[in-house]
């Protein structure tokens, strides 16, 4: 085996990884294990090397810590963009977690994301709940005479996304003048 044939295949699996890392980053913020996986998965379908998926992996976190250590990719900024962007779509906390966890961020970084929500935003849960039934247009916004047919649908449509029983009544068990006037200091 020529050892410089082998070098150079080495190089150029590396400069095209890098290659296809940079355009998904300037395509896309991932996080690092989403960019992970998509590196892999070009790999097995596009260029097909020789290797064998450990040497491409090794190959792949050497050239995430590069862009962790250049602050190209940071998984904290992620998690906190991703954190506040789910808030203002009016998920729960709880919704929240399950999905950053998804996207494969850290426990910590998660941790720390949800505290700093908890400690910005005045009852971040509740102006959550809130969107989501302007959203959904369930409870105050439901027409009288349909409100309480629809009382239990709601709950369980709130209880699905993550919310609380408590705060679930506390919500739905608001006047719709209560209900537009939070809507508008939101």
């Amino acid at each position: 085996m020529n050892p410089t044939s082998n070098k150079k295949d080495f190089e150029d699996l590396t400069t095209n990884l890098k290659d296809l890392a940079f355009a998904y980053l300037e395509k896309y913020s991932p996080s690092k294990q989403q960019l992970k996986i998509y590196l892999l998965k070009k790999y097995l379908t596009k260029i097909k090397g020789t290797k064998s998926k450990k040497e491409v992996s090794i190959i792949i976190d050497e050239i995430l810590i590069n862009l962790e250590q250049n602050k190209i990719l940071n998984d904290e900024m992620y998690s906190d963009s991703k954190a506040r962007m789910f808030l203002r779509r009016g998920y729960s906390l709880n919704k929240i977690n399950q999905s950053l966890r998804n996207k494969g961020v850290g426990y910590e970084q998660i941790h720390n994301s949800l505290d700093n929500m908890r400690e910005d935003t005045i009852e971040a849960v509740f102006v959550s709940a809130l969107k989501l039934c302007k959203r959904r247009r369930i409870g105050a916004l439901r027409p009288g005479a349909n409100r309480e047919l629809f009382y239990k649908k709601d709950m369980g449509i709130l209880a699905r996304n993550g919310f609380s029983f408590e705060l679930s009544k506390r919500v739905l068990d608001l006047p719709l003048q209560e209900f537009n006037k939070l809507l508008r200091i939101i």
